[in-house]
């Protein structure tokens, strides 16, 4: 298998380095890159420019070098990622959930590759999900379908003001069970922390949704319907601040997922007082939504808005 060495090049020959490999590849061909960080950018960088005609999956991911398989595919023949199947079906997030699949932060993978990484049994994880496509009968929404714009005031109204609202409780219970509890279970001590690197990581995270990123959706989804045009933004394109986003939700995914291992998959003791359950229950509460929340953004209205764009920008 071929590997380029994107270490060895320099730096403004990098990416043009990379398209002219991938455009000398056959259907099916793929190569590897590889890096010393992580070469996400270049991932929406192809999105934007070449369409979903190549499949992207991580072989290495730091804290060193990091490679990345890039395999040349026609549209049809595209492998969905778990994210796209839960754009599609958000049942299938039960799945993932059930095994512990990443499917919003990581969820730019195939479900096979997924079940290789956590040393899951992809039969297992195949059965359930087929089992969901026979069921016809129970689909929730289709968020795939929304308009854009309305889909920016679904989340604002519906997960930012959840998280707004569950914040305070969970940290006076994080800090209160931590507090009481701590000499006793250790881990709690660790939980309270990781839980307030969540806490401020979203209060710092969503302001700039409301105010920078979805107000510009937004506004290409009005251009759009009127046949008209948008200025170029002061960040140059959506792709620069939805790289922030995605790292942002990276970061607070990651600290959720510690403060779940830490808990036992919020399972409390047998000797939890009140509180302590009830902060377990209230965590299991918030990471499912969080869960959903990360997946509406990076799944379906950060991918579908960098395609809007390519059609409105002036």
């Amino acid at each position: 298998m071929e590997t380029l060495d994107v270490t060895k090049i320099e730096p403004r020959f990098k990416h043009p380095a990379i398209f002219d490999k991938f455009a000398e590849l056959a259907n099916k061909e793929h190569f590897i890159i590889h890096n010393d960080h992580d070469p996400k950018p270049l991932y929406y960088q192809m999105l934007a420019e070449l369409g979903e005609v190549f499949t992207w999956e991580y072989i290495l991911e730091g804290p060193e070098f990091w490679e990345v398989k890039i395999t040349k595919v026609t549209k049809e023949e595209k492998i969905a990622t778990m994210g796209e199947m839960v754009a599609e079906d958000f049942r299938k997030a039960e799945v993932f959930r059930k095994y512990g699949l990443d499917f919003c932060c990581g969820g730019k993978i195939s479900v096979q590759r997924a079940c290789e990484k956590k040393g899951i049994d992809h039969k297992e994880v195949q059965r359930d999900l087929d089992a969901l496509n026979n069921d016809k009968g129970s689909r929730n929404e289709n968020f795939n379908d929304w308009e854009l714009d309305f889909l920016c005031d679904f989340i604002v109204n519906n997960h930012h003001k959840y998280v707004t609202d569950s914040l305070p409780m969970l940290l006076e219970y994080s800090a209160k069970v931590a507090r009481v509890h701590g000499e006793a279970h250790p881990e709690t001590i660790d939980i309270a922390h990781y839980f307030k690197n969540v806490a401020d990581e979203l209060t710092s995270h969503m302001p700039k949704e409301e105010n920078v990123l979805f107000p510009y959706i937004k506004e290409m989804v009005a251009a759009k319907k009127a046949g008209t045009k948008v200025p170029k933004p002061e960040f140059g394109t959506i792709v620069n601040p939805i790289n922030m986003m995605e790292a942002e939700h990276l970061a607070a995914g990651d600290d959720l997922e510690k403060v779940n291992g830490l808990s036992d998959n919020y399972t409390p003791p047998a000797s939890a007082c009140n509180t302590y359950r009830v902060l377990y229950a209230k965590l299991a509460e918030f990471e499912k939504d969080l869960h959903q929340h990360i997946h509406l953004e990076n799944n379906i209205l950060f991918k579908k808005a960098i395609e809007l764009e390519k059609e409105v920008m002036a």
